[in-house]
């Protein structure tokens, strides 16, 4: 004869699908804690490489705020030539060579930056244009400078509307009522040396209407009637 099953109270009801999940998860442990010892091991590889990479990377960033901060005077006396290639007798480090070796950190990308602007004053316009074209900022207003580095570089190279479309960029990435202004009236006049009048109308009329107490809004109309013959 068959016993009837015991019926199970709402705590045992309860506790029976713990012990079953429990089990369930030990089994699969059992079955595969070859593999998931593997899977953590990678996991704390990967960890350990995370915290190097920082630490190596802060690290990186203060030698090349210490070697930018020793370069830096001979850019600011305008002596290029030797902020861009140092003083290796004296192991003093160039421009260049920060970049080369601290290019990933920030010190090192501000260096980059320096080091465009430095070939830019000698003559070196392309090597300028492809420094620049490497920078990038999240600081908007140094962002507007790297913008208008490249803008300048392809002026000088007679590409007017590449320019214009660069100091419209540097425009456009601060909100200065000095350095927008400046940058617009830039990419006005590249636009009408380059065949562009009517963009470099409607830009001097942005300035005549948005920035109206600057400087260059005192030359707005005479660019506007000289674009637009």
């Amino acid at each position: 004869m068959l016993r009837p099953k015991k019926k199970l109270s709402k705590k045992e009801m309860k506790i029976d699908p713990l012990l079953t999940t429990y089990s369930n998860v030990l089994n699969f442990y059992e079955n595969n804690k070859k593999y998931i010892s593997y899977a953590f091991t990678g996991l704390v590889v990967a960890v350990i490489a995370i915290v190097f990479y920082l630490n190596n990377r802060a690290a990186n960033n203060e030698l090349a705020s210490i070697q930018l901060g020793k370069i830096f005077q001979f850019y600011d006396q305008n002596n290029y030539h030797v902020a861009i290639d140092g003083q290796p007798e004296k192991g003093l480090n160039g421009l260049k060579k920060i970049v080369d070796e601290y290019g990933g950190t920030k010190s090192g990308e501000m260096a980059r930056f320096y080091l465009a602007n430095a070939y830019y004053e000698i003559g070196e316009t392309d090597k300028a244009l492809a420094e620049y074209e490497d920078v990038s900022f999240s600081d908007n207003l140094l962002q507007a400078s790297v913008y208008a580095g490249i803008a300048g570089c392809y002026e000088r190279k007679s590409d007017n509307l590449q320019a214009a479309k660069y100091y419209e960029k540097a425009a456009n990435k601060v909100s200065d009522n000095v350095l927008t202004p400046e940058y617009l009236s830039l990419a006005g006049i590249n636009y009408g040396n380059g065949g562009r009048k009517e963009n470099a109308v409607n830009i001097f009329k942005r300035i005549k209407k948005e920035f109206k107490e600057s400087n260059v809004a005192r030359d707005a109309d005479r660019h506007i009637a000289e674009y637009s013959n």
